[in-house]
């Protein structure tokens, strides 16, 4: 199994920002991520259809010989990893919006929040609303419209910026001092985001916390990659591959690129 994959999958290309954090601090091993871009954005889906399009994308993973599989997705985590791991005897890692942190570090005891639907109402994320947010103030913004925009490519483009400056605002009379992620699609808008906000706010999203689990979980299992060989990075995508490719344009030459319906 050493030398088996891991595997990663979202409802379509934000989870890259999850893959980079992940090889950054494991560069040898082996990775394969799918890309459910066919039917993103996961945010707006019935519960029913979002565990749906789990149970599918880990079948292919295990079918691919995966050793663990990480959910580079948010509304996907908070919708179904309990089922996942219920069904399945591999280890699952999955990404939650880094409520705590933001929540321990705020000084003006306010935080604003920018999710999907579908992660704001999870139970899972009104658990850990519930338990760390007790004497704080939390301003929940649904990025509705960002998703497909960054499935497009249209990162740099006036509809981004606007509806982030819309997104914000209220966030701004709230008098937050940190902004949380919920959506592995928003680290991609970080340099919109601080072109827009005031200094003193800190963005926090999770990807760098995912990627340090990922590496636990990996070694408390030891399932390390045993050579240090070159690592195939496999990413599959159910539609157009423009968008991968320009979003890890920096390592065009390491990776491998297909599309395939799934």
């Amino acid at each position: 199994m050493n030398n088996n994959p891991i595997g990663l999958f979202d409802s379509g290309v934000g989870g890259t920002s999850i893959w980079k954090e992940i090889h950054q601090l494991l560069p040898y091993e082996n990775t394969i991520y799918l890309a459910d871009s066919l039917n993103a954005p996961y945010g707006n889906k019935s519960r029913e259809e979002i565990i749906s399009f789990c149970i599918k994308n880990t079948e292919l993973l295990l079918e691919k010989g995966c050793k663990i599989i990480v959910i580079a997705c948010n509304t996907a985590t908070t919708n179904a990893i309990t089922i996942l791991r219920e069904r399945y005897n591999i280890p699952f890692i999955g990404i939650e919006p880094a409520i705590k942190p933001a929540a321990l570090q705020s000084k003006t005891k306010s935080i604003g929040i920018l999710a999907t639907k579908g992660t704001l109402n999870s139970e899972l994320f009104s658990l850990t609303i519930e338990e760390f947010t007790k004497d704080i103030m939390v301003t929940e913004i649904i990025g509705e419209g960002l998703v497909p925009l960054i499935e497009n490519g249209s990162l740099n483009s006036p509809e981004i910026f606007n509806l982030l400056k819309q997104f914000t605002n209220p966030m701004l009379e709230n008098n937050i001092d940190r902004l949380v992620l919920g959506c592995s699609h928003y680290p991609y808008l970080i340099p919109q985001l601080t072109e827009l906000l005031p200094s003193h706010i800190k963005i926090i999203d999770s990807g760098e916390a995912v990627a340090k689990q990922t590496k636990h979980i990996v070694f408390q299992n030891s399932l390390q990659k045993n050579t240090r060989n070159k690592p195939t990075l496999q990413f599959i995508s159910n539609s157009t591959s423009k968008t991968l490719k320009f979003l890890l344009e920096d390592c065009l030459d390491e990776i491998q690129i297909e599309t395939k319906i799934f």
